[in-house]
């Protein structure tokens, strides 16, 4: 059987071959030209556009592939640069004001198309271990691409107190969303979040400072929160109720 087998497949290729040299002086050159012009329109697309099929062996070889080659079109800048929401603004325990991950990606996807633009990872996970309350830093560097073109790349960090895999997972997941937020800053997004005087304003109208404290290390401090938040700080965080915190 597999004699025969292989009798067939030369049988087959001798067949190849000699079509092949039936072929006239005329039609070979013909199909050589008509070879090189498909490999050129191909590297013309995906140079040009980033968003040929050969877009990530570019990136392979260069992963600052289309750095500020160009600006993006007006209607993307606009999209990018609106000013945001007050209304969506959260706020950190510790008085740092953020805009919601969710929020980043909806106005990515608005502005370069689902599918329009990636966040890729940039070496391993690293953990760090903080003593004091056992808590676990995670850490990983991403870069953002968009239509092809690197645009940013940033470390995302985040802290969680569970060795579980679920924790693990949203942890990591974190981390990424943190680093999709830094990169959106070179793009100009929600750049009023890091202007002091917003900050300050927002502070002021949305905000207020609380006592709490840690239930781990009994460490007391003022932590902050929005005005119309029912939530609970986060654990280990507990506010005190009393009014009174001796120290």
């Amino acid at each position: 059987g597999i004699t025969a087998m292989a009798t067939r497949g030369l049988r087959s290729v001798a067949v190849q071959l000699c079509r092949a040299a039936a072929l006239s002086r005329r039609q070979i050159p013909a199909l050589a030209s008509t070879y090189r012009r498909i490999n050129s329109e191909a590297e013309t697309v995906s140079v040009e556009s980033g968003k040929g099929t050969n877009s990530s062996i570019h990136i392979q070889d260069n992963p600052y592939h289309g750095i500020a080659a160009e600006p993006f079109s007006q209607t993307v800048v606009d999209i990018l640069l609106a000013p945001v929401n007050e209304e969506d603004i959260e706020l950190t325990p510790e008085g740092l004001i953020y805009l919601p991950e969710i929020k980043y990606r909806r106005i990515l996807n608005h502005s370069f198309g689902p599918g329009g633009w990636a966040l890729l990872p940039r070496g391993e996970v690293l953990h760090f271990q903080n003593e004091a309350d056992r808590s676990q830093l995670l850490t990983r560097e991403y870069a953002l691409y968009c239509h092809g073109r690197f645009v940013a790349q940033a470390i995302g960090e985040h802290s969680y107190f569970s060795k579980s895999n679920l924790h693990y997972g949203r942890a990591c997941e974190a981390a990424k969303s943190n680093a999709l937020m830094r990169c959106c800053k070179d793009l100009g997004v929600a750049s009023q979040l890091w202007d002091p005087q917003f900050v300050r304003e927002w502070k002021r109208q949305y905000s207020e400072d609380v006592w709490c404290e840690n239930v781990r290390t009994k460490e007391k401090r003022k932590l902050w929160r929005r005005k119309d938040s029912p939530e609970p700080l986060p654990y280990p965080w507990k506010e005190n109720r009393t009014g009174s915190m001796s120290v």
